[in-house]
């Protein structure tokens, strides 16, 4: 009788198990909490590197060596050349001569405009109608044995003293040995740099700098073309009569293999 109650309580304890075991199969899963899955997704996320769009070039990443904080940063750098440069010092020289070139292009770009306005009394009789690169042609020119003319010479031995005596602080600034900002040179004589105001004035630079130097190179191009100034070429659109016949065109022998074709343009 003993052995036959221990079997029917085995039994009992057998069926109870496999009531459960069928009956758990329908009760829905526990969802996990929102902190758990946040926690996941944080997780996931953390491991895996997010690299950020340029946003000059939305369809390529942004170039990890530029520095966001410069100012006029658009992360446009496709060949990834702040990537290349072995330390920071680089990256402010790269700044340095950008800021230089726009700086020099803003003024050259004013001049060429300028000369199609207006001409200092005695410039006719040195260098007649000439302009832009025509100027720098008619002065090297000019100069020579026996010459008492050096224009050329001057502008090379002033221009080079100012490189001379502004390079000590861009090489400082190169190897890390002050705090200066590239393009600093404590040059504001009508206080424009404030501290409130600085930092706008610096992109503003730095975008009319750019604009300028694509201008620049597109009104010497356009003279060495036509052999006319930026506002000489402008007035003569779409009408380029002149441009054969003038002197400093370069336009007549970029077409003589063409024959008859693009000549109807002048």
């Amino acid at each position: 009788p003993g052995s036959q109650l221990l079997s029917v309580n085995m039994l009992r304890v057998v069926l109870a198990s496999a009531v459960v075991a069928y009956a758990s199969a329908f009760v829905a899963p526990v969802l996990p909490s929102t902190h758990a899955v946040a926690r996941t997704n944080t997780n996931a996320m953390s491991g895996m590197t997010m690299q950020a769009k340029s946003k000059a070039m939305p369809f390529l990443d942004a170039p990890p060596g530029l520095d966001e904080n410069a100012p006029g940063y658009a992360g446009f750098d496709p060949l990834w050349i702040s990537s290349m440069l072995p330390d920071a010092g680089w990256f402010k020289f790269l700044q340095e001569a950008e800021i230089k070139h726009g700086r020099v292009a803003m003024l050259a770009a004013t001049g060429a405009i300028v000369q199609d306005l207006f001409q200092f009394p005695g410039v006719n009789s040195v260098i007649g109608s000439a302009k832009m690169t025509g100027i720098h042609d008619k002065l090297l020119s000019m100069e020579g044995p026996g010459q008492k003319i050096a224009t050329m010479h001057q502008l090379l031995l002033w221009l080079g003293l100012l490189e001379i005596t502004t390079g000590v602080a861009i090489v400082q600034t190169f190897k890390g040995e002050t705090s200066r900002a590239p393009g600093d040179f404590g040059f504001d004589p009508l206080g424009f740099g404030k501290p409130n105001a600085i930092d706008a004035y610096k992109l503003k630079e730095v975008k009319n700098g750019r604009l300028a130097m694509i201008g620049t190179g597109g009104m010497v191009h356009h003279y060495l073309l036509t052999g006319k100034g930026p506002l000489g070429f402008l007035t003569g659109i779409p009408n380029y009569k002149s441009c054969v016949s003038h002197p400093d065109s370069l336009l007549p022998n970029l077409i003589k293999p063409v024959g008859t074709v693009l000549p109807k343009i002048c």
